[in-house]
C-alpha cells in the first residue's frame, strides 16, 4: 500500500521553529497537490496548508498564515512544512497527504494516500 513518510517532529518551546518533512513515492507525488493536516487530541483533523503541482500556488489556514511555509522539491519527491513562531495551540500530530483533485480542497476525505504522522509539541 502506498504511504507517505513524515519526519522532523519534536518538542519545541513557544516561539521556536520546526521543519517537518514528507517523503513520497513518485506515483503519489508527481502531478499531485500535496497538503499538511494536523490533529490535536480530542479534535477533528484540520487542514493546514496545500501546495499545487509543480509548486506555484500555496494555501494556508488562517491560523498559520505568516508563520508556516509549505514547499516541495519535485526532484526528491518531498514536501516540507517550515513552522516558525510556534504556539502551544499548534501542538498536534501532523500528517501529509496527496490529492489528485485539480483545485484546492481542505476536506481530508479527498486525500489519499496519507502518512503515519509526526508529533509536534509546543511547550515550555
Amino acid at each position: 500500500q502506498v504511504q507517505l513518510v513524515e519526519s522532523g517532529g519534536g518538542l519545541v518551546q513557544p516561539g521556536g521553529s520546526l521543519n517537518v518533512t514528507c517523503a513520497a513515492p513518485t506515483g503519489a507525488f508527481s502531478n499531485r497537490r500535496m497538503a499538511w493536516f494536523r490533529q490535536a487530541p480530542g479534535k477533528e483533523r484540520e487542514f493546514v496548508a496545500q501546495i499545487s503541482w509543480p509548486g506555484r500556488l500555496t494555501y494556508y489556514t488562517d491560523s498559520v498564515k505568516g508563520r508556516f511555509t509549505i514547499s516541495r522539491d519535485n526532484a526528491k519527491n518531498t514536501v516540507y512544512l517550515q513552522m516558525n513562531d510556534l504556539k502551544p495551540e499548534d501542538t498536534a500530530v501532523y500528517y501529509c497527504a496527496a490529492t489528485s483533485r485539480a483545485s484546492l480542497t481542505t476536506r481530508p476525505d479527498k486525500y489519499d494516500p496519507w502518512g503515519q504522522g509526526t508529533q509536534v509539541t509546543v511547550s515550555s
